[in-house]
């Protein structure tokens, strides 16, 4: 439905529907974050659980330790090049993503896939918060010799301990979600330097109660000669690297959400190059070492950092996972917060801000049972999720065409917040671009998440390039529509 009433802005009259004071375009004041702030956010971001266990995956399919950490290193090199590009309009003309969709969908068509963006990180933002949650719950349970323990409550399945520890955590997010995306700015900022050395902590721990990092780093790749996969590790190594691109991949989408506030290009890009591969791979090595030295110290290897904390007994217990709380909160709210706030504010500008848009957000991560989720669905949940991420890479090839080799980097701002304006409100370039880039991998993703039991070999093939082959199919067939 079309909103007629209009928001004047200066001598431009802008409709209801597409302007608020959080989706317009940044003014210098608030262009405060230099590269540090970007290099921090992503330490930030990048200290998390799912990323300590990242090379856990490809260690367990035959790798040797080196082979997966440089994977994972490449992954993160290549997801860097649409992060700095997608950032570049977002620092160039202070937009966030949901408005620079609108350049390339239309003002009414950018809904889809900003809200395609969003819902994802409404799951993550869900399961994250469990993660925190629980590492509460078990600090809780440390420091009293498990006297939280309790039955499961009727309807949650959870104990009152681990609901009020959940609830808790959760309502941590919402002072940051009030206070916006500086304050955000002002936790990784400070968090960042901390992660970083509580990672380097735990190295030194196990290095020094393991007498080395244990047999784990001598082991051999199994892919070669000899190996029980012997010349199978391009497959292996492909799919890896996918999958490794797909776990940031949503947030080289949303990037413009963070780069509007950067100072100069040269902030944004700097920032990102030194903030995210090398603390990826660093902190994938440490996941590695810590997992290979607890086969010594345990007699088994712990890849779970929360459950490792549990076992290490006494103050480490609190100071690990006090760490793992600030590490969650910090991914939680970059990642699977700002992102899906903008995209509901874009729904409805005039009703929801971005604070609205952020409440909405916690609650859906409420309403969707987060523990259930993971007790019924736990291996399937997280193909689900990066299978999903990567089925978004037609968007990102997308918006790339057209804002470097359609608009040539340039945007008429005003445009972009009126239905009458040059991108109209219906974009069908845009729209089919998306539709044919997903339809290849739709077949080898739903194989993959469980839903159908075949496919034909091919589709699987090409599900293991997904990201990759929807953002090239996506972006060449919406270069040949635009120019028509």
């Amino acid at each position: 439905m079309h909103d007629e009433t209009s928001t004047e802005t200066g001598a431009v009259s802008y409709d209801a529907d597409l302007w608020n004071a959080d989706l317009a375009p940044t003014d210098a004041a608030a262009r405060t974050w230099d590269w540090k702030a970007f290099a921090a956010l992503w330490v930030a971001m990048v200290v998390c659980v799912p990323t300590y266990m990242l090379a856990a995956g490809l260690v367990s399919e035959g790798m040797a330790w080196w082979q997966a950490i440089l994977t994972v290193l490449l992954g993160n090199v290549i997801v860097l090049v649409p992060m700095i590009l997608i950032g570049h309009a977002g620092a160039k003309h202070g937009v966030p993503f949901p408005v620079l969709l609108r350049s390339a969908f239309g003002t009414k068509g950018a809904r889809i896939p900003a809200l395609a963006r969003g819902l994802v990180a409404c799951g993550w933002f869900g399961i994250q918060t469990w993660v925190g949650g629980s590492a509460i719950y078990v600090i809780l349970n440390g420091l009293t010799d498990n006297m939280f323990h309790g039955t499961p409550l009727p309807f949650l399945g959870i104990d009152i301990a681990q609901t009020l520890s959940f609830l808790a955590f959760w309502a941590i997010h919402l002072f940051f979600i009030k206070h916006g995306t500086e304050s955000i700015r002002w936790l990784e900022t400070y968090a960042a330097p901390f992660l970083i050395l509580m990672g380097l902590a735990l190295l030194a721990w196990a290095y020094i109660e393991a007498g080395g990092f244990g047999a784990m780093l001598s082991t051999p790749s199994q892919f070669g000669p000899g190996g029980a996969k012997e010349g199978q590790f391009m497959g292996t190594f492909i799919a890896g690297l996918t999958a490794m691109v797909g776990f940031w991949a949503t947030m080289a989408l949303n990037i413009p959400d963070f780069t509007r506030f950067a100072k100069t290009q040269r902030d944004q890009m700097l920032g990102q190059a030194i903030g995210l591969p090398i603390p990826m791979a660093l902190f994938a090595f440490i996941g590695v070492a810590v997992t290979s030295a607890t086969v010594t110290i345990y007699g088994e290897a712990i890849w779970d950092p929360v459950v490792l904390a549990g076992r290490m007994g006494g103050m480490g217990v609190v100071v690990a996972l006090a760490a793992l709380v600030i590490a969650t909160l910090t991914t939680n709210l970059a990642a699977n917060v700002v992102a899906p706030a903008y995209g509901f504010s874009n729904l409805s500008p005039s009703k929801i801000s971005f604070t609205m848009g952020g409440y909405i957000t916690a609650g859906i991560g409420i309403a969707i049972f987060p523990w259930k989720l993971l007790e019924t669905a736990g291996g399937y949940l997280f193909t689900w999720l990066i299978g999903y991420s990567a089925l978004l890479g037609p968007i990102a090839g997308i918006l790339i065409v057209d804002y470097f080799l359609i608009r040539k980097c340039e945007l008429d701002k005003d445009a972009l917040f009126t239905h009458a304006g040059r991108y109209g409100a219906w974009n069908s370039a845009g729209l089919i671009a998306l539709v044919v880039g997903v339809l290849p991998n739709l077949p080898g993703f739903l194989h993959a998440a469980g839903a159908v039991d075949t496919v034909p070999a091919v589709f699987d093939t090409l599900y293991s390039y997904a990201w990759f082959a929807g953002l090239f199919v996506a972006g060449l067939l919406y270069l040949a529509l635009a120019r028509k």
